[in-house]
C-alpha cells in the first residue's frame, strides 16, 4: 500500500477517533466564552504557525528527507494537526498567521476551510491571524479575514467594533476564572490578537509591514480597562492578570537575544520590519504582558526574556512551507496554571510553562521551560 493511501486512511481513523471520544478532561466553557478547567486549573493553548496549506493531496512537501518525499502533501500537515490535537487536548487553538499559501492555492476559501478542518471536527475552539501569504491567491486579506471570523468554533474576530484600527483582525479574549470560584466573574487571563501585516506599503520603506500606532492604541487601552477592572473590582486583585500576545511577524527586538540566553534554536535570521514601530515598549509599557508568540521565521523555536517579556517562537509547522530536512516540523504548547488560595480553592494565575512537540516517529516533547512564575523572576531562558 503506498505511503499517500496509508496516510489517507490514518486521516479517517483519527478523525474518525476524534469524533467518537470526549476529552480527557471536561474543560471550562461560559456561554461560548473561555475557562480554566475546574479539575486541573489549567488552561492549555497550542500554536500552530505557517501551515503554508495549499491543495491538499496535490500539494508536495518542501524541504523533507528523500525518504519522505513520494507520496507527501498538504495532508502530512493535516495529520500532525490530528495528532497534536489528541495528545494535546488543548483548550484554544491559535493559528498565528500563512495558515494557507495562497500563491499556490487554487481556492483560497477551499484551502483555509481544509487547513482548519481538524480543529473544527475534533470541536476544539480556535482563534487566528494573518500572516504575510495568507491573501496571495482568490482572496483579500480582508476577505481572508472575513472568511475566518465566518467559520465553526473560531473565536476569531474582524476588529474590534466602533473603534478605527489598521489591518484586520485584532481582538482580545478572556480567559475567566473556575467555575464557582470568586474569580469566576473575571478574566484572569488575558489574550491579545494583532495583525501584524504583510509587506510595507510605503515606497521608501521596504520589506515587512508592522504593527501601526491605531493597533497600539487600542492594545494600550484595552490592556488598561481589562487591569482596571481585574484590580478594582470585587475580588480585588493586587496584580493584573497576565497577558499573552499573538501575531505573525517578529519585532526587530527579537534579534537582542543571542545564545545562550534563550531556549530552543536561531536558525533563520530574524525577518522583522526594517523599522521599529515601538510595539515592544508599547507591551513592556502596558506591564501585564508576559509573553509574545510569533512565527514567519520557520527554523527559529526559541524563547528568550527581554525586559520581562518572553519573545517566542513556535517553529514552522507546514509541510508545504519552507523548513529544514531532517529538522521536525514543530508546534508550541503553553499550559498556564491557577493557584490555590488559602481557602483551597482556584484563584489566580501562578505559572505559565511552554514546551514544543515535534512531529518524529515519537512524537517528542521538547524544551519545556516556565515563561513566568508569580512572585519570581524565572525564565532568564
Amino acid at each position: 500500500m503506498g505511503l499517500g493511501i496509508r496516510l489517507l486512511l490514518l486521516l479517517l481513523l483519527v478523525g474518525a477517533a476524534a469524533a467518537a471520544a470526549g476529552s480527557k478532561e471536561e474543560k471550562g466553557s461560559s456561554g461560548g466564552g473561555l475557562r480554566f478547567r475546574r479539575g486541573s486549573g489549567t488552561f492549555k493553548v497550542v500554536q500552530v504557525a505557517d501551515m503554508h496549506y495549499a491543495n491538499g493531496g496535490r500539494t508536495g512537501c518542501r524541504d523533507v528527507l528523500p525518504s519522505q518525499v513520494a507520496g507527501c502533501s498538504d495532508l502530512n500537515t493535516t495529520a500532525f494537526l490530528y495528532r497534536l490535537f489528541r495528545a494535546e487536548d488543548p483548550d484554544l487553538v491559535v493559528f498565528t498567521g500563512d495558515n494557507i499559501f495562497g500563491e499556490d492555492a487554487t481556492d483560497s476559501a477551499k484551502s483555509m476551510d481544509a487547513a482548519i478542518a481538524p480543529a473544527i471536527d475534533m470541536n476544539l475552539r480556535w482563534a487566528a491571524v494573518l500572516g504575510n501569504h495568507d491573501q496571495e491567491g482568490t482572496l483579500s486579506r480582508e476577505g481572508v479575514m472575513r472568511h475566518l471570523v465566518g467559520m465553526k468554533n473560531t473565536l476569531s474576530r474582524f476588529n474590534p467594533e466602533g473603534v478605527e484600527i489598521d489591518h484586520y483582525g485584532n481582538y482580545n479574549l478572556e480567559v475567566g476564572g473556575v467555575e464557582g470560584t470568586m474569580l469566576a466573574n473575571k478574566s484572569a487571563l488575558n489574550l491579545y490578537f494583532l495583525d501584524s501585516g504583510d509587506y510595507s506599503t510605503v515606497p521608501s520603506i521596504r520589506g515587512y509591514d508592522w504593527i501601526k500606532p491605531s493597533q497600539q492604541f487600542w492594545f494600550q487601552q484595552t490592556s488598561s480597562n481589562l487591569q482596571t477592572k481585574y484590580k478594582e473590582e470585587q475580588p480585588k486583585q493586587k496584580e493584573p492578570a497576565p497577558g499573552l500576545v499573538y501575531f505573525h511577524i517578529p519585532l526587530p527586538e527579537f534579534s537582542s537575544l543571542k545564545a545562550p540566553h534563550f531556549k530552543g534554536v536561531k536558525q533563520d535570521p530574524i525577518s522583522s520590519p526594517s523599522i521599529n514601530s515601538g510595539f515592544f515598549a508599547t507591551m513592556v509599557t502596558a506591564g501585564d504582558v508576559k509573553a509574545a508568540f510569533v512565527g514567519h521565521d520557520h527554523l527559529n523555536d526559541f524563547c528568550g526574556k527581554l525586559d520581562g517579556i518572553q519573545l517566542c517562537y513556535a517553529g514552522g509547522f507546514g509541510y508545504h512551507a519552507y523548513g529544514k530536512a531532517g529538522w521536525s516540523r514543530r508546534a508550541r504548547v503553553v499550559s498556564v496554571q491557577l493557584e490555590k488560595t488559602d481557602s483551597g480553592e482556584w484563584g489566580g494565575v501562578k505559572s505559565i510553562r511552554t514546551w514544543k512537540r515535534l512531529d518524529d516517529p515519537h512524537f517528542t516533547t521538547i524544551d519545556s521551560q516556565v515563561l513566568w512564575s508569580r512572585g519570581s523572576n524565572v525564565g532568564g531562558y
